[in-house]
Order: C-alpha cells, then structure tokens, then sequence
C-alpha cells in the first residue's frame, strides 16, 4: 500500500508537471504565440520606419510647395511638361541603336 500511494503521488507529479509544460509551449499565449506575436511586431515596426520615411519626405515635399516658387516650378517641368516662352525644349533619345551590316 505505500508504493501505491507513492505511485499514485508520483504519477499526480508528472501529470501537473505535463500540463504545465503543455501550457507553457502550447497553449493559450504559450511560447510558440509569444515567437509569433514577437515577428509580428517586428515586421509591422519596418513597415512603419519606412511608412515615417515616406511621410518625412512627402512634408518635405509639402513644405516646399507652400513656401517656394521653384518647387513649384520643378513640379511643373518635370510632371505637367513646362516650358517657359523664349524656352527651346530638347529631348534626348536614350533608345539603343542598331546597326545593321548587310
């Protein structure tokens, strides 16, 4: 009857002691989650850092607008094709050529 209930006791030991390790690893914000949970956030963080890299240089861009005639200048030469009376326009083709032997 004593080993018995050191058996019994032992085997009680062992089955809290596998729920404990089964909750810690597997279950409900368990380690594996907590990995998860951890990559995740990592991943929206460089999103973010790049998303505040845009928005810098979109102020930046904002900025200049308001307060300079040459932004506004740039923007129009550049994106709308702008070219100011006594202006010669001049494209450069950057095409290859080829030439042929025959």
């Amino acid at each position: 009857m004593k080993y018995f209930s050191q058996f019994i006791l032992l085997a009680l030991a062992v089955a809290v002691l596998l729920g404990l390790q089964y909750q810690y690893w597997l279950g409900e914000n368990g380690r594996f989650e907590h990995n998860k949970l951890l990559t995740q956030v990592e991943e929206q963080q460089r999103l973010n850092d790049n998303q505040v890299l845009a928005n810098n240089l979109l102020r930046t861009d904002v900025n200049d607008l308001k307060t300079g005639l040459e932004a506004v200048e740039e923007h129009a030469r550049l994106d709308l094709g702008l070219i100011k009376p006594n202006e010669t326009f001049v494209q450069v083709s950057t095409a290859p050529t080829t030439h042929s032997r025959y």
